[in-house]
């Protein structure tokens, strides 16, 4: 289920869909890193644990709901089943204008809704959970998303102007024509630009040019060296690399997997 959101949250909120899982069977998902923020309010059974690939310390247990900054890495989720949730997609100054605080805090880390934003967010997710109508839960949570609005900082407009150069071009723009364009020395801009975004400009860049593909192969693109011509890979094997080291997968088994919610079913 979804809606459009208030007009006030378009240039925040990319994306906000409720859904069900009737199954009840386990499932393992792997998130991709898109260059988006995700919040995941769950009303129903929560995720079993959420952790990244490659990482050797221990899985981040997730009781309730959780914010998911950006990411340059596969984060995978294991669930039991049954799951009920709302799935927002923000942009990465969208989430430093709602969170109100540095996005770096948040790169690569998933953390507990309430430990981020307090006991309020309880109160949300229960105010959300006692009605099974989703047009009253968005009311809600549009009224929150617009409270928080109201009281977050602003990105700088320069900050603002790079990452819409790279969102636009899907990071096929060089980082040297964005400082140019930006006006600032590159060390500014990748200080300014990591701690409002949360990644630096040239990672931001590889995730975008990922997802791009990522995008592309959803719609059955077929040809792997047009892909990554397309996208701005060097060539084919650029592109396997990247996907290796964004995703934990090559191109082909992207292409098979099944898509849940922002996610690829393992």
């Amino acid at each position: 289920m979804t809606r459009p959101w208030p007009r006030e949250l378009r240039p925040y909120v990319h994306s906000y869909d409720g859904y069900r899982v009737a199954a009840t069977t386990a499932y393992k998902v792997r998130m991709l890193p898109r260059g988006r923020a995700v919040v995941v309010i769950n009303l129903g059974e929560p995720f079993t644990q959420v952790f990244r690939l490659r990482e050797t310390g221990p899985a981040v247990r997730v009781i309730g709901s959780l914010i998911a900054g950006l990411e340059d890495g596969p984060r995978v989720c294991d669930h039991p089943g049954g799951q009920e949730a709302i799935r927002l997609e923000l942009t990465p100054l969208g989430a430093y204008r709602l969170f109100g605080v540095p996005m770096r805090e948040l790169t690569n880390t998933v953390v507990e809704l309430r430990d981020f934003l307090g006991p309020g967010a309880d109160e949300l997710v229960e105010r959300m959970s006692a009605t099974g109508d989703w047009a009253q839960r968005f009311d809600l949570l549009d009224a929150a998303l617009l409270t928080r609005l109201d009281r977050g900082p602003d990105p700088s407009p320069e900050v603002v102007h790079a990452w819409r150069l790279l969102a636009r071009s899907a990071g096929t723009i060089p980082v040297a024509q964005i400082v140019a364009e930006v006006g600032w020395s590159h060390g500014h801009l990748v200080r300014r630009f990591t701690q409002q975004v949360g990644l630096t400009p040239k990672t931001s860049a590889r995730v975008l040019r990922f997802h791009r593909s990522v995008e592309l192969l959803s719609h059955k693109w077929t040809g792997l060296s047009e892909l990554a011509a397309t996208c701005g890979f060097y060539d084919q094997a650029h592109l396997n690399r990247e996907f290796r080291a964004l995703a934990d997968v090559t191109p082909t088994g992207m292409v098979t997997a099944r898509r849940i919610e922002g996610a690829h079913e393992l």
